[in-house]
């Protein structure tokens, strides 16, 4: 799945001693020296001073899709997380744009790569399809459509696309379980429950119709025969560790502290959460909602700290706040730093390829099959 080539690479270890501002003189030397060959993709969740340096700032998806839309790029350094490396190599490297450039491969860098996302370790090749066997005992996956989160790794992006199923975003949710209920009577949505509990409940599918697979419950995943045959939804016991602190009671004491503000949250919150929000998005709507606010407009927002502070800069017109007295952070984006960007970025003008990502061949056909599949009901 993930291949690090490397010929006597530089060592990382004396770049975390260098003071900001020589790392970032350091890595603009390198984006000089590459111009358009090197796209430097940065995530909302990241640190400043990371997307200070970016190319393209976006969510997982759009960064993605915006890196192999690009004609001149040949690496990507993806500031993110490692399914998000995955997806862009899937993308940037699918047949047409090989052909585009005559077979010659466009090399996706992880600065650093322990950044994971414990949401999608929620969910593992094993487990997804030690579940759906299961499940093949109880009723007829024939009429069962899985639907994986876009925050999931690769080989559950393929296992999808094998099943017939699709992936989503937290924008397209809602388009994709329509677009499954055409054809089956049941959807299995994974990794995260609350995204498809959320999308689910607006399309009136109750609580009971949405059983809960746990995944260390090995017996139907901790649910009885009639429970999983009278369901509409089948969720996977996943969550992100950042939505997953946002509390009713946050909702609350922000009201009552502050009168007329807005409630805008990101759709992976859990129930009680989403249902007292006054608007509730992906990171993309959540930056419109704000940059399109007049001024004194009041805001809790729940989403990962690092964007929500950097709104509350770019917006001192307005009132914004974090919708939490815990302060989290999505720690596995955190681990993406100066020194690491400028390590792999220094390798890669040497001539050392550090920490690529790259998808087997098997794997990105299928993930490519349920990705088209998003792209058609975007």
């Amino acid at each position: 799945m993930t291949s690090s080539i490397s010929e006597s690479p530089l060592e990382l270890q004396p770049y975390k001693s260098l003071a900001n501002e020589e790392l970032i003189a350091r890595i603009q030397a390198v984006r000089d020296q590459l111009g358009p060959e090197l796209l430097i993709l940065g995530h909302h969740y990241q640190q400043d001073e990371v997307i200070a340096q970016s190319d393209l700032r976006g969510d997982s998806y759009l960064l993605s899709q915006s890196a192999a839309d690009s004609t001149e790029c040949r690496t990507i350094v993806f500031c993110g997380v490692h399914f998000m490396a995955e997806t862009a190599d899937i993308l940037g490297n699918r047949p047409e744009k090989l052909a585009e450039r005559d077979g010659q491969r466009v090399n996706v860098i992880l600065p650093d790569m322990a950044a994971g996302c414990s949401m999608a370790d929620m969910a593992a090749i094993d487990q997804i399809e030690d579940a759906w066997e299961q499940l093949g005992e109880v009723l007829d996956t024939e009429d069962l459509t899985p639907i994986t989160y876009i925050n999931s790794a690769a080989t559950l992006k393929a296992f999808v696309g094998r099943h017939g199923g699709i992936v989503c975003t937290s924008s397209n949710a809602r388009a994709a379980m329509d677009w499954a209920f055409e054809r089956t009577s049941r959807v299995m949505f994974f990794p995260d429950q609350h995204l498809g509990r959320n999308t689910a409940i607006g399309m009136d599918i109750t609580e009971g119709q949405m059983p809960i697979w746990n995944p260390y419950d090995a017996d139907l995943g901790g649910n009885t025969e009639e429970q999983l045959q009278a369901s509409r939804v089948i969720l996977w016991q996943g969550h992100c560790s950042v939505h997953q602190v946002f509390k009713a009671q946050h909702v609350e004491m922000f009201r009552e502290k502050h009168p007329g503000i807005k409630i805008l949250v990101h759709p992976e919150c859990p129930r009680e959460v989403f249902e007292l929000a006054d608007i509730s998005g992906s990171t993309g709507k959540i930056l419109k909602e704000v940059e399109s606010a007049p001024p004194g407009s009041k805001w809790a927002i729940g989403t990962e700290l690092h964007l929500v502070n950097r709104l509350k800069e770019q917006h001192p017109e307005q009132e914004i706040y974090f919708l939490s007295p815990v302060v989290c952070m999505c720690a596995t984006m955190y681990r993406i730093d100066l020194a690491h960007l400028c390590w792999v970025l220094e390798n890669l003008a040497a001539g050392t390829l550090v920490n690529v990502i790259e998808v087997d061949e098997e794997t990105a056909k299928w993930s490519l099959v349920a990705l088209e599949r998003m792209l058609e009901v975007r």
